[in-house]
């Protein structure tokens, strides 16, 4: 909606530009500067895209100042509550909460996508034993379009509709074939008697020699972090699968755009180095001194899971994790798990330091993720995997949501082009 007007003044020449402002539903206004280069020959500079716009969106919104994360308007929190994934990923996907039917319709239709195809399972017999799980991920997701000719066409929402389903429901069983793949062991097929999360823990854990029971605390832990982690707005792999889509390549290697991306350090990694941290101080008695050094700017020392670059006050997802984290550990009898009171008692001695206090540098819901996964018995090369399951949705989500944008236009950043100006070549015999 654009309802008011900017007006920008070059002082240098006196040449004027009037710029749209669009108002959104909540949060700040968005000022339009696509006029500002023909206008002024002139492009904006900010990098990280901290303060601009790349899209339109009805999907997510974040007010980091305030610690709020709405789902199509639905606050995190009651999803939380009283949601569960698939009926979240219906909502992300299609914008409203479904009725009974349409629940039923859709979570059928995720059950009974979740077989590979068998040329497709034997894939992972090309990976070395020791590959990287996110690494088998990104490249079966790919591999994904060489299967799927016949329903790849972006521009029909039947299509679109259908490749939805199946990389919801085929994600989690890629990622527990690249788990059994790196244990030797045999895969575990799907069984459509299961829930989303309890069928995933089955895949991962069960063996064809023994009975395996799904813990009902332990899915339902995993839904909840599924939940949790199902969108984030304009992330760094939703902006690539953004991207990547809008050249108009097929959504599976959209998809695994976004997997690659989701596999840097500073993105899906976070929940493992909050791991790596708990472990390297050790003991509660150590506490007082790693905290001393993350205060002190000349140690390279920095404590993990604490602060976020949205929000700018505690991430409402820590607050709910955090309570679910305390049920695992109980349930599981390791409620007196050396990392996670290393973790608890670290928040309380960060939240009362004025250092963090002045900065905001509150808890994130990867502070608390990594302990609950670990409890669970998933391996720390797994934590980005089940990231990325999760973020599937959402990415799907933004992807739909631009595909179907009439005002759809390709990717094309510009730059601040700081190199040599024009010259010559110079002959190799000639060069010093």
């Amino acid at each position: 909606m654009t309802d008011k007007k900017f007006e920008l003044t070059d002082l240098a020449t006196g040449k004027k530009s009037t710029l749209d402002v669009k108002t959104p539903t909540i949060g700040p206004n968005v000022l339009n500067i696509a006029p500002l280069a023909k206008d002024h020959n002139v492009f904006t500079f900010d990098p990280g895209f901290m303060s601009t716009a790349s899209c339109e969106s009805k999907i997510t919104y974040i007010d980091g100042d305030n610690g709020i994360l709405l789902h199509r308007g639905i606050p995190i929190e009651q999803l939380a509550e009283k949601s569960n994934f698939l009926e979240v990923s219906y909502l992300l996907i299609n914008g409203e909460l479904p009725n009974g039917d349409q629940l039923k319709e859709f979570s059928h239709a995720i059950q009974y996508h979740t077989m590979l195809n068998e040329s497709l399972l034997r894939f992972f017999n090309g990976f070395h034993y020791n590959a990287h799980p996110m690494a088998m991920l990104s490249g079966v997701v790919a591999s994904m379009s060489a299967f799927y000719h016949d329903s790849m066409d972006i521009n029909n929402p039947r299509h679109r509709e259908i490749f939805a389903h199946r990389i919801i429901a085929k994600i989690p069983t890629i990622a527990a074939a690249a788990y059994k793949h790196s244990l030797g062991q045999p895969f575990i097929y799907p069984r459509n008697d299961l829930d989303y999360c309890s069928n995933l823990l089955n895949m991962f854990f069960s063996v064809p020699c023994e009975n395996y029971q799904v813990d009902p605390v332990a899915a339902q832990a995993l839904d909840l972090l599924f939940i949790l982690h199902a969108d984030h707005e304009q992330n760094a792999s939703t902006s690539t699968v953004r991207l990547a889509g809008s050249t108009g390549t097929n959504p599976y290697s959209a998809i695994s755009s976004g997997i690659s991306a989701l596999w840097g350090p500073a993105h899906g990694g976070a929940n493992e180095a909050v791991l790596a941290m708990l472990e390297q101080i050790g003991t509660v008695d150590n506490i007082t001194k790693y905290v001393a050094k993350a205060k002190d700017k000349n140690d390279n020392f920095r404590l993990m899971g604490f602060g976020h670059r949205v929000y700018k006050n505690f991430d409402p997802r820590a607050t709910i994790i955090r309570g679910m984290c305390h049920k695992v550990l109980a349930k599981l009898g390791k409620s007196d798990n050396p990392l996670f009171e290393l973790a608890l008692r670290l928040e309380e001695v960060a939240l009362k330091d004025e250092y963090f206090i002045e900065r905001k540098l509150y808890p994130n819901v990867d502070f608390y993720s990594g302990v609950i996964y670990s409890a669970l018995g998933i391996p720390r090369s797994m934590f980005t995997v089940m990231f990325a399951i999760a973020r599937a949705v959402g990415w799907v989500a933004h992807w739909q949501e631009m595909i179907a944008d009439p005002g759809m236009k390709i990717g094309r950043p510009r730059q601040l082009y700081t190199g040599s100006a024009k010259r010559d070549y110079v002959d190799i015999s000639k060069r010093g």
